[in-house]
């Protein structure tokens, strides 16, 4: 950021000085100011100046046309402006989705930044059961403690890291959701009684999910009001401490013992349904284990069976939850085979090699619950499991572990007897093919494939063109609409080729594809515009739309993020065209190459008329 550190200073006092800025937001090119008086502002110096493409003045914002590196230059500008985040930044609008999907979309993103840590350790508790079932070493041994505790310690602490993940998802301060996490793995506090008031309580937070993002999501509003009410020189540390001293007692006294009670009645109802009916419970339980695991309940459930188990009881709970995992394992299997994004494939992989030892977390978290119907699907699957294995009255003798590990404690240690582990196995086999078939079958890339067939004769014609051409890159048509000249653009930065060449596209539908192969290099939060690099090199922005980015997100949504690569005809960004046109927007929509001085010639196919998606549009001769 050092090397913008001029440009921002100068760009502030040129535009009349820190006081002379009410907000500053960005989109993909350009910095857009409010000013409380453009009069102020030296419009020529900023034109003239060699880090400033150009000033415009539009609805109400005084315009810095910077190009594609604006977020950096935005974020030292922001800095030495001294604007608080709350004044400076657009975030997603989120007014448009479900409850439901907000569900989902905070469950994810206090999940997602831990997934290939929790992968990792999920084969290495994996691979240490079998090195020590194989008699590589004993389960006494050194080398099992020590690798035991290198894959146990990211599940055993994991609401340290919970307490981060939510606390930045919230936009409070991490290191208060951090250390709220760690208190409540504080070995004198879990699992011992303690007293408040005459109450008895006992819990135990490690290795739990719900309590902890609970705990935090109550600490937001708490922190937001002591850094509103406290004075300045107080409150930095402060609020932290109040925070915490008024949290936590509420968090421990109340959340967690509720967590437990629900796991408690859970486990109570469950059993009680087995006794009526086993295929029944085996249905429920296997369809909604993985929500338990998800909520942290799932030990308290398992509980009066453990009991059981360790009195020498035959427990069928624990032999309908131990086989779910390959529910998971298949659909993930399935995904990782069928996908053509690479970054899925890698979150993948190690996900369903973790679901083979039970560690499903990996994969619910990165890969099936972000899509929905996966997830649907897997709990689908594992109610089938669950039922089968009731049908087939499965059950566990000894405490084992869970996925292949689960096996071993189908065995009678009584008679020795191996038909039960017979048919856990083959109820094993049937739940993984079933669910590796189905999630191929159902599994989809948000990828255009029929449009791309409709326009397969198109894009042969105009293949000799590009031949014609030479050494010459082509980008196809990312939208489906009408070519316009960009200089009939009605945005002068756009218009007069300031940008770079291109071409525009006013669009018939809703939705934009990827014009070549490449990589994603920015989705703007607001969705109005998304920069891709192509495997070629050239540098290309798609503008969606003529100040749309006062939408703040509305009616536009990402199918992608930045650093993904994509192929041809991937989806990168839907939108509801009538509803941004019913509320004043034009969607003439230009292709650019910003990069245009690294190529000797960028000619449009065409410039009029109707096209279709995957159409050759623009010719990059070097």
């Amino acid at each position: 950021m050092e090397k913008y550190q001029q440009l921002a200073s100068e760009i502030i006092e040129n535009v009349g000085g820190k006081d002379n800025i009410l907000g500053l937001t960005h989109c993909v090119t350009r910095l857009r100011f409010k000013l409380r008086d453009e009069s102020l502002a030296n419009d020529e110096f900023l034109k003239n100046h060699e880090g400033v493409v150009t000033v415009l003045k539009s609805a109400g914002q005084y315009q810095v046309v910077i190009g594609n590196h604006v977020p950096d230059v935005f974020k030292v500008v922001r800095e030495q402006a001294g604007l608080s985040d709350d004044l400076s930044t657009i975030e997603d609008d989120k007014k448009e989705m479900s409850l439901f999907a907000r569900f989902f979309d905070f469950i994810s993103g206090v999940m997602m930044p831990s997934i290939a840590i929790l992968s990792a350790s999920g084969i290495i508790k994996g691979l240490n059961t079998v090195l020590s079932v194989a008699g590589v070493y004993s389960a006494e041994s050194s080398y099992y403690t020590l690798i035991n505790a290198i894959g146990d310690a990211m599940f055993y602490f994991f609401p340290i890291i919970l307490g981060y993940n939510t606390a930045r998802k919230l936009k409070m301060n991490p290191y208060i959701g951090l250390t709220l996490g760690a208190i409540m793995c504080y070995p004198e506090i879990n699992g011992v009684d303690l007293s408040f008031f005459g109450h008895n309580i006992n819990a135990t937070y490690t290795s739990t999910v719900l309590p902890i993002i609970l705990l935090v999501c109550l600490a937001a509003p708490v922190e937001r009001f002591f850094n509103k009410v406290l004075p300045s020189a107080v409150k930095t540390f402060m609020t932290p401490m109040l925070v915490m001293l008024i949290c936590l007692p509420i968090g421990f006294a109340l959340i967690g013992p509720l967590a437990n009670l629900v796991g408690l009645y859970l486990g109570k109802g469950i059993n009680t349904v087995i006794g009526i009916s086993p295929i029944l419970a085996g249905i429920l339980l296997g369809g909604m284990w993985q929500l338990f695991v998800m909520f942290g309940v799932h030990m308290m459930i398992i509980m009066p069976s453990i009991m059981g188990l360790m009195q020498g009881t035959p427990d069928a709970m624990m032999a309908m939850i131990s086989l779910v995992s390959f529910t998971q394992l298949g659909i993930v299997l399935a995904i990782w085979m069928k996908t053509r994004d690479k970054k899925l494939k890698n979150i993948a992989l190690p996900a369903w090699i973790a679901s083979i030892f039970g560690v499903t977390e990996p994969a619910i978290y990165g890969v099936t619950l972000p899509r929905r119907k996966m997830f649907v699907l897997s709990c689908i699957m594992g109610a089938i499991s669950g039922g089968l294995l009731g049908v087939l009255n499965v059950k566990a003798y000894t405490m084992a572990g869970l996925g292949i590990f689960g096996l071993p404690g189908m065995i009678d240690p009584n008679s020795g007897d191996l038909d039960n582990l017979v048919k856990a196995i083959i109820v094993m086999i049937i739940t993984t093919i079933l669910s590796l078939v189905a999630g191929y079958i159902l599994f989809k890339d948000d990828k255009v494939e029929a449009t791309m067939d409709e326009v397969g004769t198109n894009h042969t014609k105009m293949t000799s063109v590009s031949n014609a051409i030479g050494e010459a890159e082509v980008l196809v048509n990312p939208i489906k609409g009408t070519i316009l000249p960009l200089n009939e653009v009605k945005d002068d930065a756009f218009a007069q080729g300031i940008m770079g060449k291109g071409i525009a596209i006013d669009p018939e539908e809703g939705h934009v594809y990827a014009p070549c192969d490449g990589t994603v290099m920015t989705v703007f939060p607001t969705k109005h515009a998304i920069g891709l690099i192509s495997e070629g090199g050239s540098e290309i922005l798609i503008h969606l739309g003529m100040d749309t980015v006062q939408l703040n997100g509305q009616y536009f949504e990402a199918h992608v993020e930045s650093g993904q690569k994509v192929v041809k005809g991937d989806l990168l960004i839907s939108f509801d065209l009538d509803a941004i046109k019913d509320a004043g927007y034009s969607m003439v929509t230009p292709i650019i190459v910003t990069n245009t001085r690294d190529y000797s010639e960028i000619s449009p196919v065409s410039t009029t008329g109707d096209i279709t998606v995957g159409t050759d549009l623009l010719s990059l001769q070097v």
